[in-house]
């Protein structure tokens, strides 16, 4: 993409309503403009982050062996009061009416609604297990909607459910699902601790959330700090293999890590003292095992070997996919802007012509530029009549991990320079070995 050609509305100044690092800077980096309290408008550069957080959940769901679909933000409010929760869920709900004067509601998650389907199609034990999942806008009506997409009222979540036939099978999907979501954030350059948790209004005993930590997280969390340095790495996972699945669920929540609703201080303080750590944590998914909570009372029943008939055991797993854009940032950032990991990055490397009208330095970008592409990458190429001092902070405020800069004077020399954001060193090769070097970078990714 050419940034002459590109919707880029970038700021100059902090906007005075944004109170975080991560709100702010999506801001200023014309990520995104706020439509009313808590609802945003995702601009061209949000939109490629946020497509690219989407794809990445979609892939890890499908390698777990889970099904995507799809289902509507508005849902009937019948299945609610099927559930008993349309009267107790409270007034984050948004309630409407459609012009026959029948309730419905703007969906702020998807339990009855999956269970309706399920009920309708599915009556035997040989179906199972199954697990069903879609991305999809929800709408909580926050009192106080804040921070940017970290605490909006429209946001994105992938949401999942299980369906098992007893509680020994919807436990192992409980695991897949955490393993499958340790993988996710770590494909996104995040460390997200799963934390016991307290279950809220979806129901449930089994509970833990994916929390990343951060000086601005809106929940106190406990943990013991070994945990930060367990990895999933390049490890091979069968998601049909109970005992592997449950070990790695076990490595990753044995060490002490928990919200201040389920932290135990007597427990905390067996924790060595030079690893017992407090701060703050930002949730960006969380699992549930529930049971029979909504099969029993919608009526969601499997016949099983015997013949006999029994409520299907559920669970259902969410990821905020739009607020994992403000973790992110809030994770990854300096004081001149973004810093964005690679697999999430909106372009894999930003192309500087530090003198735009040269015919030299213009035929290199060009190369260049076309070079990345045959890569099967995206190169954001500031090809404006600017100065270089503000073409060199539009690319740090954005965060593109990678920089080729290219000039008169590095050309003479048969070199460009290759800058990373993260670390801020720079290396002169020749345009070729740029390429091959970007080229490496972004192969195992």
């Amino acid at each position: 993409m050419r940034l002459s050609r590109y919707f880029l509305p970038v700021l100059k100044e902090n906007p005075a309503e944004a109170q975080i690092v991560s709100h702010r800077y999506m801001l200023r980096a014309g990520m995104i403009k706020q439509q009313a309290a808590g609802i945003y408008s995702w601009l061209p550069l949000g939109y490629r982050v946020l497509k690219r957080i989407e794809q990445i959940v979609h892939e890890e769901q499908v390698r777990a062996g889970h099904i995507p679909l799809l289902m509507p933000t508005l849902q009937p409010a019948d299945l609610w009061r099927e559930s008993g929760r349309y009267d107790d869920y409270g007034q984050e709900m948004l309630r409407i009416k459609d012009r026959h004067e029948r309730d419905m509601l703007y969906g702020p998650t998807n339990e009855e609604m999956i269970t309706d389907i399920f009920r309708s199609h599915v009556g035997s034990y040989k179906d199972l297990p199954m697990t069903l999942y879609h991305i999809q806008w929800k709408f909580r009506d926050e009192v106080r909607p804040r921070f940017g997409v970290m605490r909006g009222r429209e946001f994105l979540m992938k949401d999942g459910y299980n369906f098992d036939v007893d509680r020994e099978s919807a436990l192992h999907a409980y695991n897949r699902h955490m393993v499958s979501y340790l993988r996710t954030y770590e494909r996104m350059g995040l460390t997200a601790i799963p934390m016991r948790a307290a279950s809220g209004p979806i129901g449930g005993d089994n509970t833990h959330e994916f929390l990343v930590l951060a000086s601005t997280g809106e929940s106190e969390v406990f943990y013991d700090d070994r945990v930060t340095a367990l990895k999933l790495g390049a490890r091979d996972i069968d998601y049909d293999n109970w005992d592997q699945v449950a070990k790695v669920c076990e490595e990753f929540t044995t060490l002490y890590a928990r919200t201040d609703e389920t932290h135990d201080e007597a427990v905390f303080n067996g924790v060595p003292e030079e690893h017992r750590k407090v701060g703050r944590g930002i949730e960006v998914g969380q699992i549930f095992y529930f049971g029979t909570k909504y099969s029993e009372a919608m009526g969601a029943t499997v016949v099983t070997k015997d013949g006999s008939k029994v409520p299907v055991e559920m669970g259902s797993h969410g990821i905020g996919v739009s607020r994992l854009l403000g973790a992110i940032i809030e994770a990854s950032h300096d004081d001149k802007g973004i810093i964005w990991p690679e697999g999430v990055t909106p372009f894999h490397v930003g192309i500087v012509n530090l003198k735009q009208g040269d015919a030299e330095a213009d035929a290199a970008c060009e190369a260049l530029y076309k070079s990345v592409a045959a890569l099967g990458l995206e190169a954001l190429y500031d090809d404006r009549d600017e100065r270089a001092g503000g073409k060199f902070a539009t690319m740090d405020l954005i965060g593109l991990p990678w920089r080729i800069t290219v000039g008169p004077r590095g050309l003479k020399n048969g070199v460009v320079e290759l800058t990373s954001r993260r670390t801020g060193e720079s290396v002169e090769l020749p345009p070729e070995q740029a390429i091959e070097r970007i080229a490496q970078i972004y192969a195992g990714i």
